[in-house]
């Protein structure tokens, strides 16, 4: 590029007003090479070096090698030495080169000069110096301190590395407020339910594809979207070699396409389709005998209908088989399932019979798609239960949770945070959350009541100004206005919020509504990170580090923007969380504080790593001797996780047992009840699930809530996440319009709603017609494709497109806030699996569709 960095900051600041918002980066394009000069010399492969990363396109965080070329990333590959994913690289990795270099990032800090807010508004920013943007931000937060009304604040995460730590805890508990929300409840929280009320581990399973003889993929898809996809690539045809693999999903997804059996159930009834796979495990005696048990006398006498002696059976390893029988599964046979989910009865007891005779190597993929429901706390619950019924869970060919991987949390200094907490700040952090948390009617019951978080409600309580009104936000790698369902909602919100600053790599639609915003640092390439994770049985953590200096004047958005706005606050009369920084969190090799931003970044990587790479602090796994070892290794891997260790030492459950009657929801629902002196009937009224009385504790079938009536909108509507989708982050790249069609049913360039032919036929449509849409919430326009892959009576469209900001290429006219397709979110209506606190994305809605 023959504009540098240096230079551009300097012109942009002169002449501020280059980087509005029509035309924020226009100027700063790469010159073309004129025609008439001489060509360019192809690089040599061999000029360059491949530099340890950490990919982040989806919550896998793969450990991934990028070759740097002469300043440049060029090419990205999967870790060499990674044994989770064994060098490969999903689509995603790839797609990060052109995000870091996308020509519509924001790259200097600006500030809104137009006061009006609104979709459709142009903020007119202008560009600022950093100097100023963080006076700017710093004096809002100083008025809050001398109003003593600090839980005003509020610091909204979204995607994350663990140096969330510094931004997400030290920063709002130190200045004194509450409310730092997370986007964890529109991710995936419902999913993580149904394995901590059976089994006691609150986060993603961990699965032995390796030796594994049958695989039911409950409204997951593993080749193509989350959850271990580099992996799911490399050992899928030795899957279908070896294993059986049964795909539930309303639509022929990517690894239905693939798999042996398609379950294409109607959305939000997983349930029901879980319970009936069950009650023939049980009728056709087909349960783990070593890890559940058996009757006393050997006899079977799971009868469907028929009750069963509690006394009668020998439980071994699991809690409540036969009380899950009696209160639940008796009668859910797969005729009776098959009324309700649209899965033939025949191929129930198929599919049920072929899982329990592969037992016990065998496992459930239950993933967001069976359990980010209104009400789908259960359907997790019913589908994991799957797995502890046929000794599967935490075995061989199973699912598995995983190795400990022993860095440093920040928040273990919350005893030290004690010293920096001023009268005002221990005043503010006692104040109930924005979002409604461990309310009645949201338990987000994760581990205890109120334990969870509850995103999208957060903008209902800065609307409502419940419990209070917030006055001072920041947001950072998030685009809730974006992402979450009842997306206007979140317009207005921060619409309402007096100051709002974001810190970003895109102008997404949540810039829009900001009065400042800050240029992120790239986060697999051009920043400092710690990032956790697990799969193929190992544990470990990966090392993002700035593999080329930052393009623009970008800062990383955990830590350096942390530290600068911290030292700013100090110089305005409120030390405390700098001297907390300085003080707390030094260079664990010299001892010393950091001098700069870009110091600290390094240093909190170093302190929470150092249990990693200082050989006097080794714990377990991998060997690595020394900070610069580490930094060159990116990586360090536990040992290999052992197949049943829970067997050995028991589950993290109240009973120490795996549990089907599940007496940890039991007591955790017993306090949330107690607090507000009703009975759990009463929460389970409010909270708008039928199940009542012991039925609350079993895994049971809860009916799938629409919003709409089926007269008025005959169409259940179902989102679905692209493969090309980099945590919704990719929009403004070629490639994702380019090779759109590798989502099955999609084509290329083109948002389109699929319809299953037959319903085409009824309304008289084709192929490319064009059609309004319309949910309870909203009416969008767009055109259908005509697919056998989604089943009657249900529609489905790609969530990703519908930008009306974000870029040039993510919007069709990004000056004018003019989306490119529509949003999913915004045709969704906000509801909740309120046990969980998840956002209900896959079946919450219908709609009607009418021909243009």
């Amino acid at each position: 590029m023959k504009l540098n960095r240096r230079d551009f900051i300097k012109s942009s600041v002169a002449t501020g007003g280059l980087i509005a918002t029509s035309a924020m980066v226009r100027e700063a394009m790469a010159e073309d090479p004129p025609a008439d000069g001489p060509a360019p010399k192809p690089a040599s492969p061999g000029k360059g070096k491949w530099v340890p990363t950490v990919c982040q396109g989806c919550t896998s965080w793969c450990a991934a090698e990028a070759f740097v070329q002469e300043g440049r990333v060029v090419k990205v590959r999967g870790h060499h030495l990674s044994k989770s994913s064994n060098g490969y690289v999903c689509p995603r990795g790839h797609l990060a080169i052109g995000q870091m270099y996308d020509p519509d990032r924001i790259k200097v800090p600006m500030k809104r000069t137009n006061p009006k807010k609104g979709r459709g508004v142009d903020p007119k920013f202008v560009a600022v110096s950093w100097d100023e943007a963080l006076d700017t931000i710093a004096d809002k937060m100083m008025e809050l301190r001398k109003n003593n009304e600090t839980e005003k604040f509020m610091l909204m995460r979204g995607r994350y590395t663990y140096c969330r730590d510094v931004i997400y805890g030290a920063l709002p508990r130190i200045f004194g407020s509450p409310n730092n929300i997370s986007h964890s409840a529109i991710c995936a929280e419902a999913e993580k339910f149904g394995s901590y009320y059976t089994e006691g581990y609150w986060d993603y399973r961990d699965y032995d594809l390796e030796n594994s003889k049958y695989v039911i993929c409950f409204g997951g898809d593993p080749i193509a979207s989350n959850r271990q996809v580099p992996n799911a690539i490399r050992q899928w045809g030795k899957v279908l070699d070896q294993a059986t693999v049964v795909a539930v999903d309303p639509r022929l997804s990517a690894t239905a396409s693939k798999a042996h059996e398609w379950m294409p159930v109607k959305p939000g009834e997983d349930s029901a389709l879980a319970l009936a796979l069950a009650h023939v495990i049980l009728t056709e005696g087909l349960w783990s005998r070593e890890f559940v048990g058996d009757f006393k006398d050997g006899v079977n006498a799971f009868k469907t209908g028929a009750m069963v002696d509690e006394t009668a059976f020998d439980e071994k390893l699991t809690h409540g088989v036969v009380k899950w029988w009696n209160l639940e599964l008796k009668d859910r046979t797969p005729e009776w399932a098959e009324k309700i989910c649209l899965v033939p009865a025949e191929q129930i007891r198929r599919v049920a019979i072929g899982f329990g005779k592969a037992a016990p190597n065998v496992m459930v993929w239950m993933a967001p798609g069976a359990a980010m429901q209104p009400r789908g706390a259960y359907g997790a619950l019913a589908a994991h239960a799957l797995n502890g019924l046929v000794g599967g869970a935490d075995n061989k060919g199973g699912t598995l949770q995983k190795m400990k991987a022993p860095y440093t949390h920040i928040p273990l200094y919350k005893e030290k945070f004690k010293p920096y907490l001023d009268e005002i700040a221990q005043k503010g952090v006692k104040h109930k959350k924005i979002d409604q948390r461990g309310t009645l009617e949201f338990p987000s019951l994760k581990k205890k009541p109120g334990g969870g978080v509850v995103t999208n409600r957060a903008a209902d309580g800065i609307l409502d100004e419940d419990p209070y009104e917030i006055k001072v936000a920041i947001g950072y790698w998030n685009n809730f206005t974006f992402s979450c369902t009842g997306a206007t909602r979140w317009e207005k919100a921060l619409e309402k919020v007096p100051f709002f600053a974001h810190i970003v790599t895109n102008p997404s639609e949540m810039s829009q509504f900001a009065d400042i915003v800050l240029p992120a640092s790239f986060h697999m390439f051009e920043r400092w990170g710690l990032v956790p994770s697990k799969y193929n049985r190992y544990s470990y953590i990966g090392l993002q580090q700035p593999l080329v200096k930052p393009l623009w004047d970008t800062r990383i958005d955990e830590t350096e923007v942390v530290w600068m706005l911290a030292k700013k606050l100090k110089e305005k009369g409120f030390p405390n969380l700098f001297d907390y920084f300085q003080t707390e969190l030094k260079d664990p090799e010299t001892g010393k504080a950091a001098e700069n931003e870009a110091q600290f970044a390094e240093i909190v990587v170093k302190v929470m790593t150092e249990k990693q790479w200082n050989p006097t602090k080794y714990h377990s796994g991998e060997k690595i001797n020394g900070w610069q070892e580490f930094v060159k290794l990116g990586l360090w891997q536990s040992d290999q996780y052992p197949f049943k260790k829970k067997w050995e030492k028991g589950f993290k459950t109240e009973t120490h047992k795996f549990e089907f009657y599940s007496e940890t929801l039991k007591k955790v629902l017993g306090m949330h009840a107690e607090k507000y002196e009703v009975s759990i009937d009463k929460v389970m009224e409010v909270t708008q699930y039928a199940g009542r009385g012991e039925q609350v504790f079993v895994p049971h079938w809860e009916p799938a809530k629409y919003h709409g009536d089926e007269n008025e909108f005959p169409f259940v509507f179902m989102d679905s996440r692209s493969r090309l989708s980099r945590e919704g982050r990719s929009q403004n790249l070629n490639e994702f319009y380019e090779f759109k069609k590798v989502d099955p049913g999609d084509i290329s360039h083109t948002d389109v709603l699929k319809i299953n032919p037959k319903d085409a036929q009824k309304l008289k449509l084709t192929d490319g017609d064009w059609v309004t849409v319309t949910s309870p919430e909203k009416s969008v326009k767009i055109q259908v494709k005509l697919w056998e892959g989604v089943r009657p009576g249900t529609v489905n469209k790609t969530f990703g497109m519908g930008h009306w900001a974000y870029g040039r290429l993510a919007s069709a006219d990004y000056g004018k806030h003019v989306p490119r397709g529509f949003n999913n979110n915004e045709l969704l209506p906000a509801d909740y699996d309120r046990l969980s606190g998840s956002t209900a994305r896959h079946a919450v809605s219908r709609v009607k569709i009418q021909k243009l």
